[in-house]
């Protein structure tokens, strides 16, 4: 049955595994909402986790007919997809020492919400960039909205870059936005991006009068473009050689717009969420996060402590999420 992560913790004894999912709730909108459909089960030898699904490509069409003709066949075209699950989270480590001092629950606290908000960064990321072919993850939208009837915004370029193109073109994208959120199956549950364009899209949203507000499950507060909540998918944090790196989840970057070089570019991306749309995919048996505390009593000198997940995202029809490329935010 699908589940929730609010419905996965119901009835969790462990009151830490409890507040490590609240934490990726309260971290990840995304997440708290995305619906899990729970079936995965690794086969013999625990030697996969795949999820096969269809996703619809062409809906049926209907039409009318004369008295004494036919209809013209016309046939709904799906195909066959899979998504291999994933297994990622983190560990960290703990000297026995500090585990002799009332500092070991503070500390083993403070480091549960960092591997939390690195697994969150990770998910989102992958929910976006993932690409299964280059060994990155699972399939992110990116990947799977390429050459769909909802990627828009492909052959051209808005500029919300400064507060003058802000004034002079806001019109022209909320006639973008609302073609481009027309084109999906239903109102998307999210506008996602980066923060320069969540800001961007704000201020275009009050220049309209369609900014709003709601609250989520923990009374943060949520701004919304004329009722669909505005979703800052955050940074993300990896190393590359040694260094450190933080960037945007959702990239901004240098394009080749009609053939000239345009810099500051993001896009913008609409999920539908639900079990038919866009959907979480985990294990059977409700359990999609696991989280490992040291043993403060075992051997050893340095105690270890992990978070982990597994899980993918599926999409079962290309119009339960679309792109809109190529927005100027810089």
């Amino acid at each position: 049955m699908p589940i929730t992560l609010a419905q996965a913790k119901v009835g969790m004894a462990n009151k830490v595994d409890q507040q490590v999912i609240d934490n990726f709730r309260r971290s990840s909108i995304l997440l708290d909402k995305l619906v899990f459909d729970d079936c995965v089960s690794p086969g013999t030898g625990g030697s996969t986790l795949t999820y096969g699904y269809t996703r619809t490509k062409t809906p049926a069409t209907a039409a009318f007919r004369d008295l004494n003709s036919e209809y013209s066949a016309q046939e709904a075209v799906r195909e066959e997809l899979t998504v291999k699950l994933k297994i990622f989270g983190g560990k960290f480590s703990i000297d026995r020492v500090i585990a002799e001092t009332s500092g070991f629950v503070d500390e083993v606290d403070y480091q549960l919400q960092e591997k939390t908000l690195a697994a969150t960064s990770l998910f989102n990321y992958t929910v976006i960039n993932g690409s299964d072919a280059l060994n990155d993850g699972f399939d992110g939208l990116n990947v799977a909205l390429v050459g769909s009837s909802t990627e828009k915004g492909t052959s051209s370029y808005i500029d919300l870059s400064t507060a003058a193109n802000l004034d002079s073109n806001y019109k022209t994208f909320l006639d973008s936005l609302d073609d481009f959120l027309s084109e999906l199956n239903g109102q998307p549950s999210f506008l996602m991006g980066n923060n320069k364009l969540i800001t961007k899209i704000k201020a275009v949203a009050r220049r309209a009068g369609y900014l709003t507000q709601s609250e989520d499950a923990f009374g943060k507060k949520i701004d919304s473009y004329n009722g669909i909540p505005l979703l800052d998918l955050g940074f993300y944090t990896d190393i590359n050689g040694g260094v450190v790196r933080e960037r945007p989840v959702v990239n901004i970057e240098t394009r080749t717009v009609s053939s000239s070089s345009i810099s500051g570019l993001t896009d913008l991306y609409a999920p539908v969420l639900g079990i038919q749309g866009f959907h979480g995919v985990s294990l059977k048996g409700g359990k999609i996060i696991n989280t490992y505390l040291p043993d403060a009593k075992g051997p050893g000198a340095v105690k270890d402590g992990e978070v982990e997940m597994v899980a993918a995202v599926a999409l079962k029809a290309t119009r339960a999420a679309g792109v809109l490329r190529n927005i100027k935010v810089q």
